[in-house]
């Protein structure tokens, strides 16, 4: 007799739902949208840095929101750091007018935390390959 084993047996649905949402908000705010004609993608975050001091501080907020997603997973102090120093690479970048906007579209903060988060997920709640018996 064969078992019907649940295939996210073990894996934690905390994870999973929160490994999608953040993906969601990360593609929101630094790969949204393609420049016409180019294969240079931005989000909200450089659009957000148009707008002087508020949308700056909107940007970042929702780009802190992934740090304590991340801390709230468990994620290891280090990578925590890793996390915030891109936060704030991101930040000094968006600082310096005209150029900082430029730089908001090449340097991707949220992209970077997301993928540092997921190598984490990947090692503490694994998500099995559906194929494998």
């Amino acid at each position: 007799m064969t078992s019907c084993a649940f295939p996210l047996a073990g894996t934690s649905f905390r994870a999973i739902e929160t490994r999608a949402r953040l993906d969601k908000l990360t593609r929101f705010l630094d790969s949204a949208t393609r420049a016409p004609r180019t294969e240079i993608h931005f989000g909200a975050d450089a659009l957000l840095n148009l707008v002087p001091g508020v949308g700056t501080l909107t940007s970042k907020g929702m780009s802190v929101y992934l740090i304590w997603e991340a801390r709230r997973l468990g994620v290891p102090i280090s990578t925590l750091l890793r996390m915030i120093g891109n936060v704030g690479i991101d930040f000094a970048i968006s600082a310096v007018p005209v150029v900082g906007w430029v730089g908001d579209v090449f340097f991707r903060s949220n992209l970077r935390n997301v993928a540092l988060l997921r190598d984490h997920l990947d090692r503490v709640h694994p998500v099995p390959n559906r194929f494998q018996r």
